[in-house]
């Protein structure tokens, strides 16, 4: 047994409740039935058609030559018929309806595969038919959408099979009686059909490819990592960087869940899986039960946030971008690291206020120890990001990191057997079920949202409503984004509103830097030439640097048509670039705060049963923790924290790290004391200083010249009077 299974299985016994309520935790994250994975012949058969998954896949990503379609086709009927023998369509106790349940899940499962061979084998006869549906087509079409609802009400719920059943019937029906902007004028059914399943969109479009390359390939790279015990090696890992320090559980639960959660890729399954641990040592360090759960699910929602392994989001965004994988965990580093500290001030703030204590009588390993029996964990890592760097596709760099992930084992002392490799291949496949699932369905939405251009007509509407202010936009999104994660998971939240809403933001942020060239009077000759043709009496003015109020008449004489050329033509490839990926990093962000915000947040209720306190409550203090989510957005927009060279990143890391922890000792109330109500207040304004895009440092040296004199004073107060709870 690790020292860490010794730590947990103490704990455990501490608080009885506790395993109970992990169990509990468990079954209801999954939507996967006991009984049938504990049944000697359907679970048996569940794992054997997960190895088969796992193994076709991989091949699918090295040396398959198959179309995009067909593979695509595969991987719905594959993951169609494990998703129908693991989540049955309801939950019985009775063996008699359990049979029946059963047999019915079969026939859907085996009528998915079908009818993935069925495009295999059709499809050709279709196209030489003119795309004019024949009887079997529609059969197969209609069977395949129905199919992929259903089986995204077994793992998500009602809420994504609804909306999809929504939007295919405004294209097909409804839409051509809506007036105004979403009026549209329809399309056939059996044009509908195709496009959601035969045609390669829908279904079976991007979304699905990204779902059975990079999602697959690194999902299975973490159930790997996981099997091989690099779980127990991260927190290790963690409890000793942090666990000597006052309220040490506390920063434990902070870079543990960071690190575990960039593996796992579920901030639910991140939190189960930490949280079992970390949440009861917090509470005998002295932290109030609430605040530990807080802590836990804030820092879990954070994981896929975390490179070099972020969530299946990361990978969207880089689709829809087109910006490589290696560029977007590259700025996303300082980010990530920005929120998990902004968690640990959080901490810090309660161990000093709770009076928090060292868990002396707990075993913390030195770096010395931990290093020696697990050092092996770290190479993966270092040959992902090495494969990537080298230039290797990022499924190729997976797939290798899954093969060193393999050969460190044996530089161990349990290396990994036969039977491990097959019981990683298992866990990984079942592990992306749900996420499977759900982007295949989510295709459907992406169809109708690029067929009909309601995209483009939100993302004007969003800033007609906004006025032109990129703020209000990032509030309006931030909205939008919390009332859409009460009912779809983080990555479908994430593709939904980045469809919609990433051209307004993008826009605003790219117009920005136009009219900062402007004002200062650095326009590029190009860019005068596009002005030329829509305000020809005010070109000379471009020459010399202008007030905002002229520019922004200058910008608005220009039709939309012409606007992206004359972003092109005035903004360098890397700014247009970088302000794309900080519009889609500030929508993916945003994302991530259905987690833990009231009323529905799983990840802040699964913590909450761990720790046996209030779910509502706890939601409540989890997204007081996890400010982070809303403060380092708007950094995207406003500073080069993701667009700048190192030295502008830099900076804003530091300032804004000192500008958060300002905002937060001004929420709190305490810094290394308590501070009164003048002195609370200061905070606000001292934080903003390094906070906002003011572009003078002076200022900033300002701000943190303030906060350091008063985090000195409160120190040398609290030592020389302790506060009180």
């Amino acid at each position: 047994m690790s020292k860490t299974e010794q730590t947990s299985a103490g704990t455990n016994n501490d608080n009885p409740d506790n395993s109970a309520a992990l169990e509990k935790i468990r079954d209801e994250s999954s939507t996967e039935a006991p009984e049938r994975l504990e049944h000697p012949v359907i679970g048996r058969s569940i794992f054997l058609l997960a190895i088969v998954i796992a193994v076709s896949h991989l091949y699918f990503n090295t040396f398959s030559t198959l179309s995009e379609l067909w593979t695509s086709a595969l991987h719905f009927g594959l993951f169609g018929l494990l998703c129908a023998l693991a989540m049955p369509m309801v939950r019985s106790t009775t063996p008699s309806t359990q049979r029946w349940v059963f047999g019915v899940d079969l026939f859907l499962g085996l009528a998915a595969l079908g009818c993935a061979l069925y495009l295999i084998g059709f499809e050709d006869a279709l196209y030489a038919r003119g795309v004019t549906f024949s009887t079997m087509d529609w059969v197969v079409s209609i069977t395949a959408v129905v199919l992929i609802l259903e089986f995204a009400r077994r793992t998500t719920g009602w809420f994504i099979p609804v909306l999809c059943i929504v939007s295919l019937t405004y294209v097909a029906w409804w839409g051509k009686y809506v007036e105004g902007l979403f009026n549209f004028p329809g399309l056939s059914w059996e044009t509908v059909l195709f496009r959601s399943y035969m045609g390669g969109q829908g279904m079976l479009g991007s979304i699905a490819r990204i779902s059975w390359t990079y999602v697959f390939m690194f999902i299975l790279f973490g159930a790997f990592l996981v099997k091989s015990g690099a779980g127990d090696f991260i927190i290790d890992l963690a409890r000793c960087a942090a666990g000597r320090f006052v309220g040490g559980p506390g920063f434990v639960a902070v870079f543990s869940s960071g690190l575990m959660g960039s593996v796992s890729g579920s901030s639910v399954a991140n939190t189960v899986s930490t949280g079992v641990i970390t949440i009861p040592l917090m509470r005998k360090a002295g932290f109030p039960a609430r605040f530990a759960a807080g802590v836990e699910a804030a820092a879990s929602t954070g994981g896929q946030l975390m490179p070099p392994v972020m969530g299946a989001g990361a990978f969207i965004m880089a689709s829809y971008t087109q910006v490589s994988y290696l560029t977007i965990i590259g700025v996303a580093a300082l980010p990530a690291l920005l929120y998990f500290l902004s968690v640990a001030m959080f901490v810090r703030i309660e161990a000093k206020r709770s009076h928090a204590v060292k868990l002396e009588d707990e075993y913390t390993p030195t770096l010395k120890e931990v290093l020696k029996d697990g050092w092996h964990y770290l190479l993966p890592l270092v040959v992902l990001i090495a494969a990537l760097v080298y230039g290797f596709t990022p499924t190729y760099a997976a797939g290798i990191a899954i093969l060193s992930v393999v050969a460190a084992s044996w530089l161990s002392s349990k290396p990994m057997k036969p039977k491990d490799i097959l019981d990683a291949m298992a866990l990984g496949t079942r592990n992306i079920i749900t996420t499977a699932i759900l982007l295949i369905t989510v295709g459907l939405i992406v169809m109708v949202v690029s067929t009909t251009g309601i995209g483009n007509t939100f993302s004007l509407m969003i800033a007609d409503w906004a006025g032109g202010s990129l703020l209000v936009t990032i509030i309006l999104v931030a909205l939008a984004s919390l009332i859409l994660g009460m009912g779809l998971p983080v990555t479908a939240a994430y593709i939904v509103l980045a469809t919609l809403s990433a051209p307004a933001i993008y826009n605003l942020i790219a117009q920005s830097q136009l009219l900062d060239l402007m004002n200062s009077g650095n326009l590029p000759e190009q860019a005068k030439a596009v002005f030329m043709l829509a305000a020809p009496d005010q070109v000379q003015l471009l020459n010399a640097p202008m007030d905002k109020a002229t520019a922004l008449q200058m910008l608005a004489a220009v039709p939309d048509t012409f606007s992206s050329q004359l972003l092109e033509q005035a903004l360098s490839p890397h700014a247009i670039t970088m302000a794309l990926v900080s519009a889609h990093m500030i929508i993916f962000w945003l994302s991530q705060d259905s987690n833990v915000t009231p009323p529905v947040c799983l990840t802040a209720f699964a913590a909450a049963a761990i720790a046996g306190t209030p779910q509502m409550r706890t939601g409540f203090t989890a997204w007081k923790l996890a400010k982070g989510l809303y403060i380092v957005p708007l950094l995207f927009a406003y500073s080069p924290l993701i667009s700048g060279d190192f030295e502008e990143m830099l900076r804003v890391f530091i300032f804004g790290l000192f500008g958060i922890y300002a905002i937060i000792a001004g929420l709190e109330g305490f810094l290394e004391h308590r501070l009164g109500w003048s002195l609370r207040l200061l905070m606000f304004p001292v934080g903003a200083l390094m906070l906002w895009p003011h572009g003078m440092l002076w200022i900033d040296g300002a701000g943190l010249v303030v906060f350091l004199v008063l985090l000195v004073w409160s120190s040398r107060k609290g030592r020389v009077a302790p506060a009180t709870v």
